[in-house]
């Protein structure tokens, strides 16, 4: 129900100023809403490579991909344009493995430039890893390693444990996810946490 307010407020802003950035972020707004059916199965957390994307609500992607047009249009760039051009991107692949990933980390660097934050730094190393490679992506990720503000922030060191554990680095990505568990406080991404952590101990293991 907030979400949908938070859209309903975005429509209104839109009538009342069809400025660039707020049709990005009315845009963004529905890209993401669209997914919202597909992220979480009975309390479980469904990873974006792993969601049925039957279940994406295509008008919503269509509505704000049109809005992102309009947007962009104007020519004048701003974040919430370029976080709803990365949600396009997602929104109209037909899986994973067929998104542009390079266009996504170009995009995470035109973010970077107008929202030098920890996360879209993050968020860019992730994009990394997908358009280059795990070892790429590590490198980004541990060079983020020493700020104080990552060590405390369970999705970076999930992150991390993800590229470990798909470069077959169990050791090192069960440390990770241990760490992740540790600092996280939502209960569907721990239960997620716990699930990655008895699967690389099981890698671990065997």
């Amino acid at each position: 129900e907030l979400c949908v307010e938070a859209i309903r407020l975005g429509r209104i802003l839109v009538a009342l100023m069809p400025e660039a950035e707020s049709l990005g972020l009315l845009a963004l707004m529905l890209l993401h809403h669209a997914r919202r059916r597909a992220r979480v199965d009975d309390d479980q957390l469904i990873l974006l490579d792993a969601q049925d994307r039957a279940l994406w609500d295509k008008a919503e992607i269509a509505d704000g991909i049109a809005l992102l047009d309009q947007a962009l249009a104007l020519r004048q760039s701003g974040p919430y344009q370029i976080q709803a051009a990365i949600a396009s991107l997602h929104a109209q692949a037909s899986d994973t493995a067929t998104t542009d990933w390079a266009q996504i980390a170009a995009l995470y660097d035109a973010l970077y430039r107008h929202l030098p934050s920890p996360v879209v730094a993050l968020n860019r190393a992730v994009a990394v890893a997908e358009a280059f490679g795990c070892e790429t992506g590590l490198s980004k990720l541990d060079a983020l390693g020493e700020d104080a503000f990552m060590q405390r922030y369970y999705l970076y060191h999930a992150a991390r444990a993800d590229l470990l554990r798909r470069s077959a680095r169990y050791a090192d990505a069960l440390t990770a996810y241990r760490r992740a568990l540790d600092l996280c406080q939502n209960t569907v991404e721990t239960t997620f946490l716990e699930g990655r952590i008895a699967e690389v101990e099981a890698q671990i293991e065997g």
